[in-house]
C-alpha cells in the first residue's frame, strides 16, 4: 500500500463528500455540501491509495493566530495505519508556513491528538470558534466534543 498526502483538487470534491457525510451520518463529524467543499477546497488535503481518497482534513482560520483543524477523517479500512497523523502533520506544516502559532480542533478522539502533542484545553478560550460555526451546531447547547491545541510556535 502506497498512501500519499497532497493537497485537494476539484477532482476530489466527490470523494471528499463521501468521506465527510459517512462520518456526518454518525452525528461525529459536521456536514459539508459540495459547493462548500468546492469554495474551500483549496484547504484541504488528502490521503490517496492508488487513486482513492482514503482520508481528508482542512484548515480553517479562526483569527490572527489561529487555525483549527476540520474534516479530519480516515476511511474505515484505513484507519490505525498513522494516515491520520500524516494529514495531521501535513496540516501543521501549512499553519507554519503561514505563520500561524496555534492549531486547535474540536474532537472525539483526543488520546489520537495527545499523541500528536495536543494539550485538551476549555473550549471557552476560543470564542472565535463559537461565534463562526458553533452557533449553527445541533449540538450547540450540549456539545460534547473535547477541544485540543497545540503551540506551533
Amino acid at each position: 500500500m502506497t498512501v500519499i498526502c497532497r493537497k485537494a483538487s476539484m477532482e476530489d470534491v466527490d470523494a471528499l463528500y463521501e468521506l465527510i457525510q459517512g462520518y456526518a451520518a454518525r452525528g461525529i463529524m459536521l456536514p459539508r455540501s459540495k459547493p462548500m467543499l468546492r469554495e474551500t477546497i483549496d484547504t484541504f488535503v488528502v490521503a490517496e491509495n492508488n487513486g482513492t481518497v482514503v482520508g481528508c482534513g482542512s484548515l480553517c482560520r479562526l483569527g490572527n493566530d489561529l487555525v483549527e483543524i476540520r474534516s479530519l477523517g480516515v476511511s474505515e479500512a484505513y484507519q490505525g495505519q498513522g494516515i491520520g497523523r500524516r494529514i495531521v502533520a501535513m496540516l501543521e506544516k501549512e499553519a507554519r508556513e503561514q505563520r500561524i502559532p496555534k492549531i486547535m480542533a474540536l474532537t472525539y478522539e483526543v488520546a489520537f491528538f495527545v499523541r500528536n502533542g495536543y494539550n485538551v484545553v476549555s473550549k471557552d478560550i476560543f470564542p472565535e470558534k463559537v461565534w463562526r460555526d458553533c452557533v449553527h451546531c445541533p449540538k450547540q447547547h450540549c456539545c460534547d466534543e473535547i477541544a485540543v491545541l497545540k503551540r506551533l510556535d
